[in-house]
């Protein structure tokens, strides 16, 4: 693929190698040659074995767990490449890291978010593609072009699929009042009714449900949100649903697994029957239960990018 004099190189460190793998696959292309390690002191070393000069580069890294080493190793290609020459230089973030840290809370709170939008662009991006921010105003926070891409595509026909003996049951419920707009978006993509759950959280990471707002008795619920760390807001939620609402059965879904502490023990104990992730974070071996099912984000990755490449809308990806 050669436009505008510039030929595509799809480049990945070491967060999310199957995703590049996939993308570079779908486009046809061979993954870029470079190789990023650590020394024995926990440094980082990058090194590109192949020319990049003048080429329209893509980085595909996930900021996520260990976020700092997968930060830098981000940080310091997208320098190498700068250093290299490199045409153009789009950092590919299925999932942006710190962006739960995008304002201040508190007094004299950092706005995370914000440091590392500008340290990527510091490192050499001209261009940033991610997915599902966590709040959308932090493309706001890049002095760079930012596309950013939407799960919901992606999920919603799954359950479309597999609910469509039985679409006059469905409905589709917020866990939280932040993620409404969301799990609107999602309702209007399966042409489902809209819940949500009410709640408050006394501390970080502990939440306790108080109302659910809609009508979901007997009905087969799916709840919607961006990302699942604890999952101490999904199971709760999904407990009052079925014990304060009347609900059938629970299904869970969300862009962004991150699966940190308690999570999987959570999951598996809860009454949700089943919880659809996309791969923007690598999920590991022991996180791999029954009651995960994990759907590939490449094909729109690569599109993309080949959008990116050939300067044509990535809108039409929203549909």
């Amino acid at each position: 693929m050669n436009l505008h004099g510039k030929d595509i190189k799809i480049f990945t460190a070491n967060s999310n190698k199957h995703v590049a793998e996939q993308i570079a696959k779908s486009l046809g292309l061979p993954l870029g040659q470079s190789e990023v390690k650590t020394f024995s002191d926990g440094e980082i070393s990058v090194s590109i074995k192949e020319s990049v000069r003048g080429s329209d580069v893509f980085v595909v890294q996930s900021t996520s767990q260990p976020v700092n080493n997968n930060l830098m190793e981000l940080l310091i290609m997208c320098d190498a490449f700068r250093r290299a020459s490199a045409g153009r230089i789009t950092a590919v973030i299925p999932y942006f890291g710190y962006a739960r840290q995008d304002r201040k809370s508190r007094a004299r709170d950092p706005i995370t978010a914000k440091l590392v939008a500008d340290l990527i662009v510091a490192a050499g991006a001209d261009r940033v593609l991610t997915m599902d921010l966590h709040a959308a105003q932090i493309q706001g926070f890049f002095n760079v072009p930012v596309d950013h891409l939407l799960g919901v595509p992606i999920l919603a026909p799954h359950f479309v699929e597999k609910f469509k003996d039985c679409k006059d049951e469905i409905i589709v419920v917020s866990p939280d009042l932040g993620s409404v707009t969301r799990a609107r978006n999602f309702a209007d993509k399966i042409d489902a009714p809209l819940a949500i759950v009410d709640k408050r959280r006394p501390q970080a990471n502990v939440c306790e449900v108080m109302n659910i707002i809609g009508d979901v008795k007997d009905k087969k619920v799916i709840l919607v949100d961006d990302m699942i760390d604890t999952a101490g807001t999904l199971c709760n939620a999904a407990s009052a649903i079925i014990e304060k609402g009347g609900a059938k059965e629970v299904y869970a879904c969300a862009t962004h697994g991150v699966l940190s502490g308690p999570a999987i023990d959570r999951i598996q104990n809860s009454v949700i029957k089943e919880v659809i992730i996309l791969d923007t974070i690598e999920l590991p071996t022991e996180k791999q239960i029954d009651k995960i099912v994990q759907l590939e984000v490449a094909p729109v990755f690569a599109q993309a990018i080949e959008r990116i490449y050939q300067d044509k809308p990535v809108s039409p990806l929203f549909g």
